[in-house]
Order: structure tokens, then sequence, then C-alpha cells
């Protein structure tokens, strides 16, 4: 086994240190060695494996390097995925971010006045215009915007809501929990199925400082089913002297059934019945950065914007390149389903998806043959992130099956594929169903992905070999 400097000396690994630095490779070249004299101490280290250390170091360097957050290729079907990224940035927005993180900026300096700005300023002008609101400010991300908004409203005092929106979220973010993390006492209104203007009416006391409205846009309640609608809500808010305050989640700005997609409530409809605050996510259907968006009467963004927490919830400067460029988008409606990828893949044709499919099918076929069969097929897509849970996007994309004589080595054939495709240069993330693995290609754009997935098949094919 050699040390640790007559590895170094060796002519490849001189190399590696000009790339990376003698500290690096050094720390690399050292923690090698350690395993592989474990491995010899073991009886588990091969004397002809010794000549390849030079290439195991290099290696190990380049996976010592490697990001561990790297593209992949969404065939699940779910066009906003939680687990992938949620919404992809408009050009416009990569861009800017670009220009504004590789040089200073303005984040919080006033160029007109020449001192000290605010960065609410930078996208509060946008989002007021977009939505109507009187004031808005941001945070980063929906689920702070409610906790802050609440804080700042209802801190020491009541917030009223119903049973049904006691909704939970990903990673156990739970309504009663953020709740009294913002020190309001909840005060539960109605059943789990059927709240009451009534229900709300009653509830109300000399402690009430907030009436709050969180839309279940994560589960669905069918059948025997009655809420009171914000409109509805506002004036019962109003004559009790309480704001009411509104959770939107997903936050579209626009009317989705224009392009035949499921409506989803809009913040501009809130306000015009009578919200007094709406709050909504940056990067679920609005289609831009992680972000909370807080809209609303003027004197409560202010109290919301002034409360000391806040400032720990703050918009980096990041997000907020990509979110002004994103709220820019909305300026011109008529290039939304061009320019915001989000809205493009939402309505993309059908026609186009299944031409896809039928280009692609040899190429896969030949990939994976024999062990997969594969066939183009119809498909049932989601919006994705809480977004519309009951309602399906139709797709269409290919299915792969395994090609064996019964069920017996079914799960093992099927976990093997989706391995190998995630472990491609480019991974593959796709869904099983009904034992058979489905690429639904909704999401495989046509000029920059796709030529990249063909590209790995072989890889794909030798891995299977």
């Amino acid at each position: 086994m050699p040390s640790v400097d007559r590895l170094l000396r060796d002519h490849a690994v001189t190399h590696l240190m000009a790339r990376h630095g003698h500290a690096f490779v050094a720390a690399e070249a050292r923690a090698l060695l350690d395993d592989w004299r474990r491995l010899a101490l073991d009886g588990a280290l091969p004397a002809e494996r010794l000549h390849r250390l030079p290439d195991e170091l290099a290696r190990r360097c380049a996976g010592r390097l490697a990001p561990r957050m790297r593209r992949v290729i969404n065939l699940t079907g779910t066009v906003l995925h939680t687990n992938l990224g949620r919404a992809l940035l408009a050009d416009e927005a990569l861009q800017q971010v670009l220009a504004c993180m590789g040089s200073p900026n303005n984040l919080e300096f006033d160029l007109a006045r020449g001192e000290r700005g605010d960065r609410d300023s930078l996208v509060e002008d946008l989002i007021r215009e977009i939505t109507g609101a009187e004031a808005a400010t941001v945070v980063n991300n929906n689920a702070a915007a409610v906790l802050l908004g609440i804080a700042a409203l209802a801190g020491g005092k009541e917030a009223i809501v119903s049973r049904g929106e006691l909704v939970e979220i990903g990673g156990a973010f739970r309504m009663p929990d953020v709740m009294a993390a913002a020190g309001a006492r909840l005060v539960e209104v109605g059943t789990t199925n059927r709240t009451h203007a009534r229900d709300y009416q009653a509830a109300i006391g000399p402690h009430t400082a907030l009436l709050l409205k969180v839309h279940a846009s994560n589960y669905a309640i069918q059948g025997f089913t009655a809420s009171v609608a914000e409109a509805e809500l506002a004036p019962i808010a109003r004559a009790a002297g309480v704001p009411l305050m509104t959770d939107l989640g997903s936050g579209s700005l626009v009317d989705l059934a224009r392009w035949g997609l499921p409506a989803e409530p809009l913040p501009q409809a809130m306000l015009a019945d009578g919200c007094d605050v709406v709050t909504f996510s940056g990067d679920k259907l609005l289609g831009g950065p992680q972000a909370g968006l807080i809209v609303g009467r003027r004197d409560l963004v202010q109290r919301i914007r002034k409360f000391p927490m806040k400032r720990a919830l703050r918009l980096s400067k990041l997000p907020l390149a990509a979110l002004e460029a994103t709220l820019r988008l909305y300026l011109q409606p008529d290039r939304l389903t061009r320019d915001l990828p989000t809205l493009r893949l939402l309505t993309r044709p059908v026609e186009q998806i299944e031409a896809q499919a039928a280009r692609l099918l040899a190429p896969l076929a030949e990939a994976v043959a024999p062990r997969f069969a594969v066939r183009a097929a119809a498909m049932r897509g989601q919006i994705g992130s809480g977004s519309l849970p009951v309602e399906t996007l139709p797709s269409a994309g290919l299915v792969l099956a395994p090609c064996l004589p019964g069920k017996r080595g079914l799960g093992r054939a099927l976990d093997e594929l989706l391995t190998a495709l995630r472990a491609l240069p480019l991974p593959v993330i796709a869904r099983v169903q009904a034992d058979e693995l489905w690429l639904d290609l909704r999401c495989l754009d046509e000029v920059h992905e796709e030529p990249g997935f063909v590209a790995q098949l072989p890889l794909l094919r030798e891995s299977l070999a």
C-alpha cells in the first residue's frame, strides 16, 4: 500500500491536484487509503486493485464535488411535483436572477432617492396592479405567510376557523399547530363536513381577533357538505369589526378555466368578495420561485410588515429577483401559455403529447427489450402541489410491462427498472401503476429534454443487460 505522499506524486494524481488543489486531493487520498487498508486487513482487497488507485482517487474526487441537487426528467404526470421542485422558472426569471446575483444590486436601495429602500417595494407595485390589492408584502413561502398573518393579526387572541379547514399539508404542517405557534387561540366552528354562517356568528366574542378561511387544496370532502364562502363571511367579519383572512395555498393569478382547466379561486376575486387579507404561494400555480404573498387592506398589511417575525421570514434577493420577473409576465396575459412554463405544461395539447409518445416508442422499446414490452397509452395526470386534488389532466405516454410468465419477480423487475432510470446521467422519474411502469410525457419538453432522454437510452440498455 503506497503512502499518501507517494500516491500524490503519481503522474495522473498531479493532474488532479492541478485541477482541484493539493489540500482537497490529499485529504481524499488519505481517506481512500484508510478505506483500502481496512479492506486489506479483512482480506477483501485484491493486490491487482492497487494499480487502479489513481483512477479510484479521481472517481472519489469527482463524486465528492458532484452536486447533490441535479436536473431530472419528470415523467410522473404531476406538473407541480413538490418533490421535484414544483414550478419551473421562466427564461425571463432565470435571466433576471443571473443578472442580479453576479453583481451588486438595489435590493434595499432606492435608486430614485439615493437612500435606503424596502425590498418589498421591488414587487409590491406589480402585485398590487395584478391583484387590485391596496398593499402587499412577501415572505419565504406560503406557510410563513399564514404564520405571520395570524401572529400579527391575532397573536394573544382568538382566531375562528371551520373544523373542515383544519388541514395538514406536507411535512406534518398542521393548521392548529401553526395557530398555536403564532400565539393565537384556535376556536373551531361547525363540523368536519358542514359549517354555516351562524356557526361563525355564534363564536364571535370579545376576544375574537380574526376570522380565518383555509382553502383545502390538498384534499376534498364530497357528499353531504356545506361551507361559508368569503362573500358571505365578509359582512359578518365587518359587523364584528374583525378582519377576514383567507389562505388560498396554490394562488393562481389567472382564470385557468379560460384554457379549459379546472378553476382555482383567485386572490383578485377574494379581495373583491370582501377579504381583508389573502395569502398564497409563489411556486405553485403562480409559476414562480418559492415565496409567500400577502395582499389586502393597507393598514393590515402594514401591521404584518412591521411585525418582528417578518424579518426572520423575509424573502432573499435570489427569489425576489425571480418573483419580480415572473410577475412581469402577467402584465402580458395573452403570452402566458408561451412564456410561463407552468401554464405551458398545463395547457399542452394532448395531440402533441400523443405524437411524442409515438415518436419515442421504438427507441425506448429497443432499449428495454427483451425484458420489458412497451406500448403507448392514454393517461391522466395531475396539476400537483395540492392543487385541485380530485381533478386530473388528460395526457399520454409509454407503459413498460415486465416480460414474465406470471406475477413472480414482477416487483423486483420494476424496482430494477426504476433504479436504472434514476441512475442515468439525467435521471428519469416515473411512476408505477397497476404493476407497470408509466412514463407520462406531459412534462417532457420536446426541444430541451427529449433529445437528452433519447441520447441516454443506450446507457439504459447497458444497465438492463
